[in-house]
């Protein structure tokens, strides 16, 4: 019997804007708030949002209960359940956010339950008082330890924050990206539709 070599890949994909809505612009139509409307896709200074975004929640008396009522009325982007299933059946798949452990659970299960590694947040009671990143440049160090491990890895994003394991990953490609992104970084390509972004991960694995 011929032996074979498994070459083994790890698909890494960012949620929010690739496979669920933003959860603070959910939040800020819910509160009316426009000050939390501001996502990655704005800010690429990660701890500068979050900042404001938690000094907002303060200044306003808004609690983790309220954000979570908001998440469990969302559901994932049209078709994102699909796309994942179709390729779970063919690679491992990890998704790797700027989200937190607390938001996360409702959208998880509606998604099948994916592997996701995200950060936490530090809660006094009911308030939120700071976020506690899991590692420096998370994502980007995720894609070099999935690496290190011998993985080829493919990775998706939409947003500033992505750029790190964009450019890290064996392939890297941008979806529905944020406004100038794809122009900025023409190398990395932009998709629209997940049958796209399918053909394109299938590709890039028969490279």
């Amino acid at each position: 019997m011929q032996g074979c070599v498994i070459v083994q890949r790890i698909i890494a994909l960012d949620m929010e804007g690739v496979v669920t809505p933003e959860i603070w612009i959910a939040v800020a139509e819910h509160t009316g708030l426009s000050e939390l409307m501001l996502t990655t896709r704005d800010e690429p200074d990660y701890k500068k949002l979050m900042k404001h975004r938690i000094s907002v929640l303060s200044e306003n008396g808004i609690g983790l209960s309220l954000i979570r009522e908001v998440i469990a009325t969302l559901q994932p982007l049209e078709g994102a359940r699909d796309f994942l299933d179709r390729l779970r059946q063919r690679y491992q798949v990890v998704i790797l956010s700027d989200t937190f452990e607390q938001f996360a659970d409702h959208l998880m299960k509606e998604l099948g339950h994916p592997h996701l590694l995200c950060h936490e947040l530090t809660l006094e009671a009911d308030r939120v008082v700071e976020f506690v990143a899991r590692i420096e440049d998370a994502k980007k160090r995720a894609v070099e330890s999935y690496q290190g491990l011998g993985y080829h890895v493919t990775a998706i994003g939409d947003s500033y924050n992505d750029l790190g394991m964009l450019q890290q990953a064996d392939a890297g490609c941008l979806f529905r990206a944020a406004t100038g992104l794809p122009e900025k970084y023409p190398m990395l390509g932009c998709l629209e539709a997940y049958d796209e972004l399918r053909n394109w991960i299938d590709a890039a694995a028969a490279a």
